[in-house]
């Protein structure tokens, strides 16, 4: 068993628009934090699985991957924030075929944990509709693969980006297969994610979300994981965790107002995985979501990486030099009062 795979999503650099803050840089960074490390040679890389007809069109409308393969082939924009390229077509296929190549590594155990550095994004991708820079939900095709073709029956999936994925949230809204739990800043975009968001028919219990107010830091991320998070999925014990990790919950990022740092996301993917190490046999695989101070890309990214293989992490870039707010503890009040922790 490998202790790790890679998915890097060759001929990114096609799906780029000059002044976007969804740039090539973002993975070009993590992959040159890798290769200082050492790590980026020591493990494998994979190659993307083709992703089904029928997992594409379970979890997109055909009406919306209609309008989405004619929208890449003229290029310009899904919508005011979301551009496409000619290429993007092809590479949202092989970004999506990329998280799941890493997911079905873990979840048929040739792989320990994976890390997959996906581009375009995904977890603002919803049933109908793609936006928030995102154009295919990678993770949500992987998980739903996962139980179509590979027999999976409980899955997690653990939002730790900035925005809230509201496409993950959609497409599963209805499923008791998947539980989503995310933590994001709010008030922020895309205006969803709420405490009350919990799902409905089948999925009633199966949705969870924890909004961070600005200014929220480590200790908030950490507490989160610890007290609501894990209690959570010791409820529901899945057989495996794929993260939705973002950097942009990095203090330095341009699109947020978090406190957390490089040392608070270790911490947190730590936490995540020596959980999953007792409960899961540690399937835990990493999908990139946001993310868009390329310092940040780096620092966080090693931190990802030293956890998921259990490894010592040192933070380049250090505490936020913000004060951080307490604000968040009437969430934690809140959220375990509904859920009953």
């Amino acid at each position: 068993m490998d202790p790790l795979v890679w998915f890097y999503p060759q001929g990114h650099e096609a799906h780029h628009q000059p002044g976007h803050p969804e740039r090539p840089e973002r993975v070009e960074a993590i992959r040159a934090a890798m290769q200082q490390n050492g790590w980026w040679h020591d493990y494998p890389q994979l190659s993307p699985l083709p992703v089904p007809a029928s997992v594409l069109e379970h979890v997109h409308s055909p009406a919306y991957l209609n309008v989405l393969e004619i929208s890449c082939r003229r290029g310009g924009h899904l919508d005011a924030d979301t551009y496409v390229t000619p290429s993007s077509w092809k590479l949202a296929h092989q970004a999506a075929g990329g998280a799941l190549a890493v997911a079905e590594a873990v979840w048929s155990g040739r792989a320990h944990r994976g890390f997959a550095l996906t581009r375009p994004p995904g977890h603002h991708a919803c049933h109908g509709q793609g936006m928030g820079f995102c154009l295919l939900n990678n993770i949500a095709l992987a998980a739903d693969a996962l139980i179509q073709i590979y027999a999976a029956r409980r899955l997690a999936i653990v939002d730790l980006d900035l925005h809230h994925g509201n496409g993950t949230q959609d497409i599963f809204w209805h499923r008791g297969d998947v539980f989503y739990l995310s933590t994001h800043q709010s008030p922020l975009y895309p205006g969803t994610g709420y405490i009350a968001e919990i799902g409905a028919g089948e999925g009633i219990g199966c949705n969870a979300n924890f909004p961070l107010p600005p200014g929220s830091g480590d200790g908030a991320l950490l507490t989160v994981i610890e007290s609501l998070i894990l209690p959570l999925l010791g409820r529901y014990q899945p057989e495996m965790i794929l993260v939705s990790y973002g950097f942009d919950i990095h203090w330095s990022d341009p699109l947020g107002h978090l406190c957390v740092s490089a040392q608070g996301i270790f911490n947190a993917i730590g936490a995540l995985v020596t959980w999953a190490d007792a409960a899961c046999q540690g399937k835990v695989a990493v999908i990139l979501e946001g993310g868009y101070n390329l310092d940040a890309a780096a620092a966080c990214s090693r931190g990802v990486t030293a956890a998921l293989l259990g490894q010592p992490f040192s933070d380049s870039l250090g505490p936020s030099p913000y004060p951080e707010s307490q604000a968040w503890l009437a969430m934690l009040r809140q959220t375990r009062s509904i859920w009953d922790l």
